[in-house]
């Protein structure tokens, strides 16, 4: 169970069944068995779309960012405010680089020009836009999965910081991850996971 404001570390060794369960919780698997609740009520996810309609959202390892693409088109991928109405209508650049700025603001990361590519970002500062992305579009629940394990440990506490920062603002977290070092100081909840069970 995940709660809101709270950091649910999911520990594991490779093959244990993170992933499957990770893809399970963001509708990319239907579970074959058992049953999911968000809010109390029962769900079953058929597809990403729903899942993140429920307020789940997933950051995964690849991040799914274009490196040649901006910071901010990054941030939005298709979700940017507009301006102008019908043939007019046109991305709002101006307000866009603006919450872009705010946002990342907000957890630290001061970038100069968020139309800065985003391969130009070291991999924390990434992985910390990637999960402003999620929160900013509405996740109450973020799944993150392996968010430090190819991090040094300054960039991974930068991660860390940022993920006891959306615990604050009342997210529920899971966290999955292998490394039991980077759970302890942020986790509220631990679950070992071997083998699926």
């Amino acid at each position: 169970a995940a709660h809101a404001g709270e950091v649910h570390c999911l520990l594991g060794d490779n093959g244990a069944g993170k992933s499957t369960l990770i893809k399970t919780l963001s509708g990319v698997h239907t579970p074959s068995e058992g049953q999911m609740y968000v809010d109390g009520k029962p769900v079953t996810f058929t597809s990403p779309r729903q899942a993140l309609d429920a307020g789940i959202a997933t950051v995964f390892q690849d991040l799914s960012m274009i490196p040649l693409m901006s910071i901010t088109r990054n941030f939005f991928l298709g979700r940017e405010p507009v301006k102008g109405w019908g043939p007019a209508r046109r991305i709002d650049m101006k307000t866009a680089d603006a919450i872009v700025y705010d946002q990342l603001g907000k957890i630290g990361i001061n970038v100069r020009d968020p139309q800065q590519a985003v391969g130009t970002l070291s991999g924390g500062e990434r992985q910390c836009v990637a999960i402003a992305r999620a929160v900013y579009h509405g996740a109450r629940v973020l799944i993150l999965d392996e968010p430090t394990s190819a991090l040094g440990v300054h960039q991974a506490s930068i991660v860390l910081r940022y993920v006891a920062q959306a615990r604050q603002r009342g997210l529920a977290v899971i966290f999955i991850t292998h490394n039991i070092h980077h759970a302890y100081p942020i986790g509220d909840v631990f679950t070992m996971l071997n083998r699926g069970r």
